[in-house]
């Protein structure tokens, strides 16, 4: 599931990182302003179904959760739906696959938001691609291709934090191995930097989705270069 930016094997390792992510809850906020959510209709994709369900429901949101893009909820039964960390938080251009499915379960005049990790960040530095120039040209191209569909960003600035070095060390290490320990080495408070986007639109007639796929092409042209 993707109720995090990591998935893990072992459950306690994902319960650990689930109490360190977004410990100030500014990322159900910031849904629950660009959804508006209050006393609608949200689903929830590619979730447990708890943590995510749990956080939009005490923000007064009505939620169906799906462990995958939701092909067993009727079409047209959601005002908002969210997909979170769709790929696991890597970077990844926009699924249109999963737009579709997304889009199936969207009311006219619904919203659609996706959560991913934004990068340029310290918790980027745990992913094997994470120090690497590769990266920050494909997170500067999904930008181009999400904007192209008419999406809008909004950037959330969030930490990851632990209550001493000596708790991010053993977290970190035993969670990540070798990137793990490099990045608890150069730690000096106890907190590591996490940016999250959100990718946020309404819902996208026929005539303006061809148009957008058309601009898409052009901006991966324009990044490949």
């Amino acid at each position: 599931m993707a109720d995090l930016p990591f998935t893990f094997s072992n459950p306690a390792i994902a319960s650990r990182l689930a109490r360190l992510v977004d410990c100030d809850g500014k990322i159900p906020r910031a849904i629950a302003d660009l959804g508006e959510i209050a006393g609608r209709d949200v689903v929830v994709l590619r979730t447990s179904g708890r943590l995510r369900a749990t956080q939009l429901r005490a923000l007064h949101a009505h939620v169906m959760a799906s462990a995958d893009d939701g092909q067993e909820l009727p079409a047209g039964c959601a005002d908002v739906v969210v997909r979170y960390w769709g790929e696991s938080g890597a970077v990844a251009a926009p699924d249109r696959a999963a737009m579709t499915a997304a889009e199936r379960l969207l009311r006219p005049g619904g919203r659609l938001l996706m959560v991913m990790d934004y990068g340029r960040d310290d918790v980027a530095r745990l992913r094997p691609e994470g120090e690497t120039p590769e990266i920050y040209r494909a997170l500067r191209a999904r930008d181009a291709q999400y904007a192209a569909q008419g999406f809008k960003l909004r950037v959330i600035h969030d930490w990851w934090q632990f209550d001493s070095l000596e708790e991010a060390s053993g977290f970190l290490s035993e969670a990540f191995g070798d990137r793990g320990e490099r990045v608890a080495s150069e730690m000096r408070r106890p907190r590591l930097s996490h940016k999250v986007v959100i990718y946020h639109r309404g819902m996208v007639r026929a005539a303006e989705a061809a148009d957008r796929a058309r601009m898409i092409a052009a901006a991966s042209r324009g990044a490949a270069r």
